[in-house]
């Protein structure tokens, strides 16, 4: 059996079709001043011809799948017009006389490497879609013919060491049930366009390609524990809280019957989630929460809606900034937000309201490098100058976007949220830029709601450890567990040599959630969450019974923690979480703290 992430649930029962890694050979070619013309050109010629590639994928995944996915090449065509990847190139070409291949292969490779240096998982993930524009610009330079899986001969489980979103957009989708790639994560464009089209997949498994063989009968289950099975996740040596999918490779009879009636039951399921559509997130006895969305682009905000969110906890705003030479304009800005805030601006079910959109400021510097933001490189940047640090020494860049927030705050519920926050005296720096911004609004007659509520993440020990005085100066927490748990157990999140380290179920991590919820709520705020816990259907009976407001998480999650929520007493939460932190104070290993949340099946539906 293979183990891996799972990045869009489900269960396959088909047989392999192993993709072996298109790998192009780049040879570094000496050319003479008299050819470098010519090789500028024939760049730019593979550059055109690989836009009218992009723009039929384009219309062709706007028909058969959707707007949302089709977006992923618009954003491809725009990367591949950015006149800094195309200037570097025929820069690269001139000055070091070298062929346009090595030079566009070159000049990718470190655009690659700057998103692959990036904290963020979303940031990271759209590397792929670098190497992906490359690897089409490159196949036109050499004369390679794409790679065609229009044509499959029955289902099939794709394998693959990572599956570009051109290759995906062309796969026969009538007959593609699976995916399995080497890399990739939650985030990726394999998982946003399988979780699309309600394709199984599971990805990071090591050596993939390897290990399966072309005609392979696989059982690809991506269900965790979706279905309330504690043992689906209970491999050792697996991160704490990560939900694990598995492959088995031509299983015997007993094995595929078993993986037939899953699969049966999880259809079942999903049409029950349906029926959740419209209904309030309360529990039996009639506690209400909120259950919103995590999204970090205007395509998202369809999901949302699709699943029923109750509005948006966090929009991240960095992939504007992204693929880009120079800093967005306060219009810019400005028309994305207001986009954003009319299009959730419509009512949920009754007891709801409108749908509140929560807009974190920017969260970039340190390890999310931009090419135009000069700032000197260092030693640990996730410990550097970034997100709320960067912006109180930059204020020319925080102000266009306070600015932007701000014009765009009456066309919807609007919620402003600073990351990074570690002490009051920055959020009172902050406080004063904000109000300095709305003095300048006044003074030109700019319409904006002057009580837009503004809240910080908490995702600093020190600021959970101070939560009882930042709660006085802020009218929302959001606390965001990624980046919580990485500072409190001092694990590098993306270090795979100590992965086993960043550790949900630390007793010190929880202490820290159950004091945020605790201090915020005797000053009268709401508190929600926006890391990953939140979305984890073991943890929100917890989550639940410490009192969070708000749970914020990836769109497809939603309607599965509203189940969970409608199933359960919140008096029956309230003495999981005491039992929680009982052993929290006890000799209970976390371990043991999440094999009994994991045991308390609240996830049946």
């Amino acid at each position: 059996m293979l183990e891996g992430i799972v990045a869009s649930p489900g269960v396959a029962l088909a047989r392999a079709l192993v993709i072996a890694p298109r790998e192009f050979v780049i040879e570094r070619k000496t050319i003479t001043a008299e050819k470098v013309e010519w090789e500028q050109q024939r760049f730019l010629q593979a550059v055109e011809k690989s836009k009218r590639a992009l723009e039929e994928i384009s219309e062709h995944t706007r028909l058969k799948i959707g707007e949302k996915e089709a977006a992923i090449f618009e954003a491809h065509l725009l990367l591949l017009s950015d006149p800094e990847l195309i200037n570097k190139t025929k820069e690269e070409i001139s000055g070091s006389l070298v062929n346009a291949e090595y030079a566009f292969d070159h000049v990718s490779a470190g655009f690659v490497a700057l998103f692959d240096a990036m904290e963020d998982e979303y940031m990271r993930e759209r590397a792929l879609d670098i190497r992906d524009i490359t690897k089409r610009v490159l196949g036109n330079l050499l004369g390679e013919q794409p790679l065609d899986l229009s044509l499959l001969r029955e289902e099939t489980v794709i394998v693959a060491h990572d599956l570009t979103p051109s290759e995906f957009a062309t796969i026969d989708k009538e007959r593609l049930v699976g995916i399995i790639t080497e890399i990739g994560g939650k985030t990726s464009h394999t998982a946003i366009m399988a979780n699309s089209l309600e394709i199984a997949a599971v990805v990071g498994i090591n050596n993939a390609t390897d290990r399966i063989k072309s005609g392979d009968f696989l059982v690809l289950n991506a269900l965790g524990d979706i279905l309330g099975d504690a043992s689906a996740n209970r491999q050792k040596g697996k991160k704490q809280g990560e939900v694990q999918g598995e492959v088995h490779i031509n299983p015997d009879q007993d094995k595929i019957n078993y993986f037939k009636k899953l699969k049966k039951q999880y259809s079942s399921q999903l049409k029950q989630l349906d029926c959740l559509k419209g209904l309030s997130s309360q529990t039996i006895d009639g506690h209400k929460v909120h259950i919103v969305a995590n999204i970090a682009s205007l395509d998202e905000v369809k999901s949302v809606l699709n699943y029923d969110g109750e509005g948006v906890g966090l929009f991240r705003t960095e992939f504007l900034y992204m693929g880009r030479s120079n800093w967005p304009s306060e219009e810019e800005m400005f028309n994305l937000y207001r986009t954003v805030l009319q299009a959730m601006n419509v009512k949920t079910a009754e007891s709801i309201g409108q749908r509140t959109v929560i807009i974190r400021t920017l969260d970039i510097g340190g390890d999310k490098e931009l090419p135009y933001l000069k700032i000197d490189k260092e030693l640990n940047p996730f410990l550097g100058l970034r997100a709320v640090r960067l912006c109180l020494q930059r204020p020319e860049i925080f102000k266009p976007q306070l600015r932007a927030l701000l014009r765009a705050s009456v066309y919807g519920q609007l919620k402003i949220m600073f990351p990074m926050i570690s002490s009051l005296k920055e959020f009172l720096d902050v406080r004063q830029i904000y109000d300095s911004v709305k003095g300048d609004l006044e003074r030109e007659g700019l319409p904006y709601d002057k009580k837009v509520p503004l809240g910080i993440m908490i995702e600093i020990p020190s600021a959970a450890l101070i939560s009882d005085v930042l709660a006085k100066h802020v009218d929302f927490f959001s606390i965001g567990t990624n980046d919580l748990i990485q500072y409190t157990c001092a694990v590098d999140r993306l270090n795979q040599n100590i992965h086993d380290l960043y550790d949900p179920y630390h007793p010190a991590v929880l202490r820290l959630i159950q004091m945020v919820i605790r201090n915020g709520h005797q000053e009268g705020i709401e508190v929600g969450m926006c890391g990953s816990l939140a979305g984890k259907p073991e943890l929100i009976p917890l989550l639940l019974g410490l009192g969070l407001d708000e749970f914020s998480m990836s769109p497809s999650q939603m309607l599965r923690a509203r189940q969970i929520i409608r199933s359960i007493n919140y008096s029956d939460s309230v003495k999981i979480a005491e039992r929680v932190m009982e052993m929290c104070s006890s000799m209970s290993s976390s371990e043991d703290i999440g094999a009994y949340l994991r045991n308390l099946n609240f996830m049946e539906p």
